[in-house]
């Protein structure tokens, strides 16, 4: 039994160190995963957007439940960005493959941005919402102006 147990943890183990790309039959499952998670990332982080500039009624808890979907969707798009991800109906610029290390300093930066977001959020304060939501924002546009295609 204690030989099973630690066959099947050392094939867990080995399944999740494999590359995320891996889990993409195809390039464009991935463009299609990472496209979608950006939609759905918008759409979150727009409703937030409303809120921290009062076009809709700040609501703590929505701000709460916003802010975590956004910080959990932050670290998803990035394992889609593989090989041959680069072509067919996508608006990523060959920059993110020529520039990798500005890519992924800029996808951590967003990151780290949308990480303080959430924490302003869980903290029930609009005025909390909107200082942290200005540098969340700037991330998310500066990746778009440097890597995405209009």
């Amino acid at each position: 039994m204690k030989q099973t147990m630690g066959l099947i943890g050392t094939l867990l183990a080995l399944a999740m160190s494999m590359p995320a790309h891996a889990q993409f039959a195809k390039p464009e499952d991935a463009v299609k995963y990472r496209k979608a998670t950006f939609n759905v990332m918008a759409a979150h982080f727009g409703r937030l957007g409303a809120m921290a500039s009062g076009r809709a009624p700040y609501d703590a808890k929505a701000a709460a439940e916003n802010a975590e979907i956004v910080a959990t969707l932050a670290k998803l798009p990035w394992a889609a960005f593989g090989e041959g991800t680069d072509k067919g109906e996508t608006r990523a610029k060959p920059e993110i493959w020529k520039e990798a290390g500005k890519y992924k300093e800029a996808s951590d930066k967003m990151q780290a941005e949308i990480a303080k977001l959430n924490t302003a959020a869980k903290a029930g304060n609009v005025d909390a919402l909107k200082a942290a939501f200005g540098p969340a924002g700037a991330s998310c546009k500066a990746c778009h102006d440097n890597f995405r295609k209009d």
